[in-house]
């Protein structure tokens, strides 16, 4: 590899050598303040094997350059009696500093690669579990359509077995959007105009669940979103609260601009959350009361994907309980605000009159 290839491959570290070098050379020049170059090199190795973090064998070589390069001119300050011999047990103390670095570093390494190790494991086990369930499942369907079209009467358990299934459809569904999180294609970003988007959300939900249902005032604009994973947040938001309300109930979609986002909130007038579950609601299998969530049919997968779908978007979601009104926000960076058209002119009115 040439030098050149070397400085564009390892800049940080050429810049250090080279910070190095004019320190020692420093030490060389001026024997009575050499100590201010040579911790200023002991400090600065320090700080860039933190942030950089070398293979054993590199890490090795350097301190050893390092020990032998200060050490000489340190003794040869030490025989002509520029320096005193004590200053060389500097040179062992500076080493122990930063082999206590390495050893941090090489712990916190080892611990970051165990996690993301379980983390991968976790995503592809929940990818793998999902995607397989999924052909059972279809033929389980199947099997139940055509004996209660062969049976000819009304079969409850059919129905209740039918439903069943629909549900861990809609699970492994989640489950696999859940384990596409953390992939770079998670969201395709395209150009929806927010009003028109937010008033079909809107209607589709007001006509399956009986509530009292409102849109609340929503900004001209269009947002840069995934239409489907911008709909699925919307969608998992809009059940949750349809499940934990009851008819008659209020349920409110509406949206504002907050700074250079815009927020979309979903409010209901329902049971609430209670205020110890608030900061672990969005986690994935998280229940905000077990019983309850059970006795809804809800596993606690809902919040957690509004929660991948608002980071996928580089927004976040957050949630508020005020007089009774829980207040789920979905926050969308890149929203554009609709031009704003100049109202006509008295002349123009007339004119046109």
């Amino acid at each position: 590899m040439s030098a050149i290839a070397l400085l564009k491959r390892r800049p940080v570290e050429a810049a250090w050598a080279a910070f190095a070098v004019a320190n020692l050379i420093a030490m060389g020049l001026l024997p009575g303040w050499e100590t201010i170059p040579f911790h200023f090199i002991w400090i600065s190795l320090t700080l860039v094997y933190g942030f950089r973090v070398w293979r054993p064998a590199t890490t090795n070589l350097t301190l050893l350059a390092v020990v032998c390069a200060t050490g000489a001119l340190i003794l040869q300050d030490a025989f002509t009696g520029d320096q005193l011999w004590g200053e060389l047990f500097e040179v062992p103390l500076m080493s122990a500093m930063f082999l206590a670095m390495v050893w941090h570093a090489r712990r916190r390494m080892d611990a970051l690669a165990v996690v993301e190790s379980q983390a991968a494991r976790q995503e592809r086990f929940l990818h793998d579990a999902s995607h397989e369930l999924r052909t059972p499942v279809t033929i389980a369907r199947g099997h139940l359509d055509v004996l209660r079209r062969t049976n000819g009467n009304a079969a409850p358990e059919i129905d209740v077995a039918l439903d069943e299934l629909e549900r861990i459809e809609q699970i492994l569904g989640r489950l696999l959007l859940l384990a596409k999180a953390d992939q770079p294609d998670f969201v395709v970003l395209e150009e929806i105009d927010l009003e028109t988007f937010l008033e079909d959300v809107f209607m589709r939900w007001s006509e399956i669940a009986p509530r009292a249902w409102r849109l609340g005032a929503v900004p001209h604009g269009a947002v840069s979103a995934d239409p489907e994973g911008l709909r699925c947040a919307l969608d998992a938001l809009l059940e949750n609260a349809v499940k934990y309300t009851e008819p008659g109930d209020a349920i409110e979609l509406r949206s504002y601009r907050h700074a250079d986002m815009v927020a979309i909130e979903v409010a209901d007038g329902g049971c609430g959350i209670p205020e110890e579950a608030l900061d672990k609601i969005w986690e994935r299998f998280s229940r905000a009361d077990a019983a309850r969530t059970r006795a809804h049919g809800g596993v606690g997968l809902g919040l957690a994907i509004v929660d991948a779908i608002a980071k996928g978007h580089d927004g976040r979601c957050t949630v508020r309980i005020v007089g009774g009104m829980t207040t789920f926000a979905l926050f969308l960076p890149r929203f554009r605000p609709a031009p704003r058209v100049a109202a006509p002119s008295p002349s123009e009115l007339l004119r046109t009159s």
